[in-house]
């Protein structure tokens, strides 16, 4: 085989392999969205459906929350307005069945004239098990605000 003909199948199976991760890692960002909407309207269904059951969260605060600790957390009688919720920036690693998913998330509280605005990063570990994402874990960090 031609030294031509080699490179040209390497390319097209790099080119294959590329094209197979994107709806992967869309996949995951589309699932950490869901997951960030569904705490931000505490559509606690939602939450049950898309963790897994040994699911744990890292809080802002550094507290270790079970998986039903922050089911209960979203109840629908806790319910209150929520802040206004920016998601960007995303970046997502598949390692086999298993993918970490990092992403900004940025809270905009009150009216115009008097909106606060902070940030935190989130780090999330999502597995591939019978034929879908599940969200096993979450961490979340505070982004200090740039200094004046």
């Amino acid at each position: 085989m031609s030294r031509f003909v080699l490179k040209c199948l390497v390319v097209m199976v790099a080119g294959t392999v590329s094209a197979m991760a994107a709806p992967v890692e869309e996949e995951l960002t589309a699932l950490v969205k869901r997951h960030a909407e569904a705490q931000s309207t505490f559509d606690q269904a939602t939450l049950k459906a898309i963790t897994a059951e040994n699911y744990v969260e890292i809080s802002p605060v550094g507290e270790v929350d079970p998986r039903e600790k922050m089911l209960s957390f979203y109840a629908p009688e806790q319910k209150r307005p929520g802040p206004q919720m920016k998601i960007d920036e995303p970046l997502v690693r598949v390692f086999g069945d298993s993918a970490v998913i990092y992403t900004r998330l940025t809270f905009t509280m009150g009216t115009d004239s008097a909106a606060r605005t902070f940030a935190m990063r989130a780090g999330y570990v999502a597995q591939h098990k019978d034929g879908k994402w599940l969200l096993v874990s979450a961490q979340y960090t505070g982004i200090r605000p740039p200094k004046n």
